[in-house]
C-alpha cells in the first residue's frame, strides 16, 4: 500500500492519465455535437440532470439514448476530472503551475454543467432557433473550449521541464494571445454556423450562401459569413506566429491548420452532414490543444 502511495505521490503515471482525461474530453465534445446534430438535445426531457424524472431511462426513444449517452459521457469525464485534479495536488507542491491549471479545469467544468443545464432547462435545444440560443450557443461552446484550454494547461505542465530557449521575436508572445483570441471567436462563431446548418439546412451551396445575406433568414443563418471571415483572421495570426517562432509545436499547427481548412471546406461543400461536422470539430479540437501548448511555450515557458 505504501507503495502505491509513494508513486502516486511521485506523479508515477501521472501524465499519462492527464492525456487520457484529455483524450476523453475530446470525445464528450464529439458527442455533444452529435445531440445538437440530431436534434436530441430533449431526448431527456425538461429534466436535468436526471433523465425523464429517472436516473436510467425506461423504454428510450433514440433521441433519449443520444443524450442519455452524452449525460453517462460527461458524468463519467467529470470523475476522471476529480481525480486528476486531487492527484494534481496530492504529487505536485504548492505553486506549481500544473495546480493552478487543474483548478480552472475544475472551475470550467462547473460551469460547464450549469450551461448544459441552462440549455435544457431553458428550452435551448431541438429545434429552437431562438436568438437567445444563438447567444447561448457562443457562451456554452466557448466555455468548452477554455475548459479543453485548461485541460491542456495541466497536462502540458505536468510533463518534463522542457527548458523551451527557442529565440523568440519581440513581438512572438502578444501573437501568442492574439492568436488564441481569435480562435476563440473562430470557435464560438463555428458553434453558430453547425446550429444554422443543422436547423436550416440548404439544398445547394449557392442557395446557402444567398440564406447568409437575406433579411428575412433567422439571425443563426445570416452569422454564418462570420465564421469563415474569422478563420481568415485566424489564419493570419497563426501564420505569423508560426513565422515568429518555428518551433515543432508551431509546425503541428501550422499542419493541423491546414487540415482543419480543408475539413472546413469539405463541410461547406458536401452541405454539412453530421459526420462531417463530427469530423471537422475533431479537427478543431485537436487543433486547438496544439495552439494552446504552443502558447503555453511562447507566452509561458518553462525553464528547467
Amino acid at each position: 500500500m505504501s507503495g502505491i502511495v509513494r508513486a502516486l505521490r511521485n506523479g508515477r503515471g501521472l501524465t499519462a492519465y492527464a492525456w487520457c482525461v484529455l483524450a476523453f474530453m475530446v470525445l464528450v465534445v464529439l458527442e455533444g455535437a452529435i445531440v445538437r446534430a440530431t436534434g436530441s438535445g430533449a431526448g431527456c426531457g425538461n429534466h436535468w440532470p436526471l433523465c425523464n424524472g429517472d436516473f436510467f431511462p425506461h423504454h428510450p426513444r433514440l433521441a433519449t439514448v443520444i443524450e442519455y449517452t452524452h449525460r453517462s459521457m460527461t458524468g463519467f469525464c467529470s470523475t476522471m476530472v476529480a481525480i486528476l485534479i486531487a492527484w494534481v495536488f496530492f504529487a505536485r507542491l504548492k505553486g506549481d503551475r500544473a495546480r493552478r491549471a487543474a483548478v480552472w479545469v475544475g472551475v470550467l467544468l462547473l460551469t460547464e454543467a450549469l450551461l448544459g443545464a441552462v440549455l435544457v432547462k431553458g428550452g435551448y435545444v431541438e429545434t429552437n432557433a431562438s436568438n437567445a440560443r444563438v447567444f447561448m450557443q457562443c457562451i456554452h461552446f466557448t466555455n468548452t473550449m477554455l475548459l479543453i484550454a485548461a485541460l491542456t494547461l495541466t497536462v502540458w505542465w505536468l510533463r518534463p521541464r522542457s527548458g523551451f530557449e527557442s529565440r523568440l521575436a519581440p513581438e512572438a508572445g502578444s501573437l501568442a494571445w492574439l492568436s488564441i483570441v481569435a480562435t476563440l471567436v473562430v470557435g464560438a462563431t463555428g458553434s453558430v454556423a453547425a446550429l444554422a446548418d443543422t436547423l436550416f439546412p440548404s439544398p445547394s451551396f449557392l442557395a446557402g450562401l444567398a440564406d447568409d445575406f437575406a433579411a428575412a433568414a433567422p439571425l443563426m443563418v445570416r452569422m454564418r459569413w462570420l465564421h469563415p471571415a474569422a478563420a481568415l483572421i485566424g489564419v493570419v495570426c497563426v501564420t505569423w506566429l508560426y513565422l515568429r517562432v518555428r518551433s515543432k509545436a508551431a509546425r503541428w499547427v501550422m499542419a493541423l491548420l491546414v487540415l482543419q481548412l480543408v475539413l472546413g471546406l469539405g463541410d461547406v461543400l458536401l452541405l454539412a452532414p453530421t459526420w462531417m461536422q463530427v469530423l471537422h470539430l475533431l479537427g478543431a479540437d485537436l487543433y486547438w490543444i496544439a495552439l494552446i501548448a504552443l502558447g503555453a511555450d511562447v507566452i509561458a515557458p518553462q525553464r528547467s
